[in-house]
């Protein structure tokens, strides 16, 4: 018989009682429930799309980056068994050790793939280790190792609201075609990419904006025409690639990137400004913008022709609009774009991005326990989350939200309880890197872990 928690307007349906329930199936979300679940909890995974991977697939965000400090590789655990799996099927492509140099013929070689390191200042700038991919293989290896941790996973759920008795969250309420359903939980994870479930339980946050994007796919491309056009006829090349770019009114350096899929290229843009993530009415103008954008790049390349191009279409364009930052959680700790740049060292840091370290207290939402918030909406000023919201951090920080939130159930502590040298190891135990061992170039001052 089925039983039923009182709603404004109505009632919700009990569909699950779990230990961890997640939500948001973003790469965030996806590391927060393997993890939850690895470590023995019972964990539900809830999502608003009929996929998983957010940004990643949704957004077709197709190149991982922001993993390296150095040669050293600063993001592994569950990101790293993630790319592991794309690559044997031969749907995701990064660069051998040996390749990892600044030499021109390396940069030939692979910046069209866009691994190369974006923050260096040398020309032409280093290849480094990131990794492109494609998105459906994404999708397909997220629900693999979601299906074979036993997490159970919910789609096409809306969040709606969170439950919050005496101060603690215990479940989230989700609109589907059923009608309004609940999920009860000891522990709640936010990973929305908006903040949605922290900020309907009160926690304080700040809202920022960045640029959109609507993200498409090209097939039918001759990249090797393309990148020999550009070498071989360089000032050519620059003025057709100009062009281009004003058409599209914002992107990247380079508008188009390989993929694994051959033929198929991903282009991350247009970039559109001034419109808000989590306003209707501006995610309607910006998709409507954003196509009409894509199909007079596509007219022009056809009555211009770019080598390499000639028969380009489009294949796609992402399912999920390119929203960079809305709310932002104002935790136990706000990272500074300062802590950022500076490198500085957190004596609880729980995730690594390029050089910079995530304190565990950015994940914790101040004014309510058992509530944990891991992805682009953690703790941080908007300027410092414009320079620390890649994925691969991200899922890092969803990785030490998982197994906090385990940790503080066993213990029955809230999660701002958990003793962080205790986290710190369980992520390396399980092959993760918390940052607790902080790089020669770190700013470590004593009053950095205040």
């Amino acid at each position: 018989m089925s039983e039923y928690i009182s709603e404004p307007g109505g009632q919700a349906r009990i569909v699950a009682r779990a230990d961890v329930v997640v939500v948001g199936g973003g790469p965030a979300g996806t590391a927060a429930a393997l993890a939850a679940a690895r470590e023995g909890a019972k964990t539900v995974l809830l999502e608003r799309f009929p996929y998983l991977g957010g940004l990643a697939s949704g957004g077709m965000v197709l190149v991982l980056d922001d993993m390296t400090n150095g040669s050293e590789i600063t993001v592994t655990g569950l990101c790293q068994e993630l790319v592991e799996r794309m690559a044997r099927l031969g749907l995701a492509v990064f660069p051998p050790a040996a390749d990892r140099r600044v030499a021109e013929d390396m940069w030939r070689k692979w910046s069209r793939w866009g691994v190369h390191d974006f923050h260096s200042q040398s020309k032409p700038q280093p290849i480094t280790y990131a990794v492109a991919f494609d998105p459906d293989g994404w999708k397909r290896c997220s629900l693999d190792l979601i299906r074979e941790r036993k997490v159970e996973l919910r789609l096409q759920s809306w969040f709606s609201r969170t439950l919050v008795k005496d101060g603690r969250a215990c479940g989230v309420v989700c609109e589907t075609k059923a009608g309004r359903e609940a999920v009860l939980a000891e522990m709640v994870i936010d990973a929305t990419g908006d903040l949605d479930v922290a900020a309907s339980a009160g926690a304080p946050f700040a809202h920022g904006s960045y640029i959109l994007t609507t993200v498409f796919r090209l097939g039918g491309v001759d990249t090797e025409a393309a990148e020999r056009f550009q070498y071989e006829h360089p000032a050519r090349h620059a003025e057709l690639d100009r062009a281009c770019k004003k058409i599209m009114g914002g992107s990247w350096d380079m508008w188009w990137l390989k993929t694994p899929l051959p033929g198929v290229v991903w282009c991350n843009c247009p970039h559109m400004a001034g419109y808000d993530g989590i306003k209707v009415e501006d995610l309607t103008r910006a998709e409507v913008e954003g196509r009409r954008r894509i199909y007079a790049l596509l007219d022009h390349l056809r009555s211009t022709p770019m080598p390499g191009f000639e028969r380009c279409h489009v294949i796609d364009v992402a399912p999920q609009t390119g929203v960079r930052q809305t709310r932002l959680l104002e935790g136990e700790y706000v990272v500074s774009k300062e802590d950022v740049v500076e490198r500085v060292h957190f004596a609880d840091s729980v995730a690594r991005g390029r050089d910079y370290y995530t304190p565990y207290r950015a994940l914790l939402p101040r004014g309510v326990d058992n509530l944990l918030v891991a992805g682009r909406h953690y703790s941080a000023t908007s300027q410092a989350q414009k320079i620390s919201r890649e994925i691969p951090p991200c899922m890092a920080m969803g990785e030490a939200a998982g197994i906090a939130a385990t940790m503080a159930l066993s213990s029955g502590v809230a999660p701002r309880a958990v003793e962080v040298g205790a986290l710190q190891r369980r992520i390396r135990a399980h092959g993760g890197d918390p940052g607790d061992r902080p790089s020669a170039n770190a700013k470590t001052l004593p009053a950095a872990a205040e």
